[in-house]
């Protein structure tokens, strides 16, 4: 298996089983994946990020304000992986409650990841609600 084929194993189940805890308030597989090694940032759709305990405290926002996730996709527009870098850039398609309100909405997200000790880690993410 390539490179890139591996990365693309993971973002379409590690990755994918992440994003779709979160959204029913479980950060934990989230912070399981992320780097433990700085420099690690998030420009969200809801909050901003810069450093481990900005991370951390991000997540916990998060976990406290998503649930009953009832869709969640992945629409993987570009990626590609650089020795121990990697990139993806798509459309997070998602149904979940939001502070206890049914939402569905659309967010176009890029993340950037790097291999350590052999495990690929989400460095950055990048996202932003995408209007009708």
């Amino acid at each position: 298996m390539s490179n890139r084929d591996d990365f693309l194993a993971w973002v379409n189940s590690v990755l994918f089983q992440a994003e779709r805890a979160l959204h029913n308030g479980n950060a934990t597989p989230r912070r399981a994946i992320w780097s433990r090694n700085e420099p690690v940032s998030i420009l969200g759709a809801w909050r901003n990020a810069v450093g481990q305990p900005a991370v951390e405290e991000t997540f916990q926002y998060l976990e406290h304000s998503f649930s009953e996730c009832t869709s969640y996709s992945f629409e993987l527009q570009a990626y590609d992986v650089a020795d121990d870098m990697a990139y993806t850039a798509g459309l997070e398609h998602i149904s979940a409650s939001v502070d206890g309100q049914p939402r569905s909405f659309t967010l176009r997200a890029t993340q950037t990841y790097r291999r350590e000790a052999g495990e690929w880690r989400v460095a950055h993410r990048h996202a932003d609600t995408v209007s009708e």
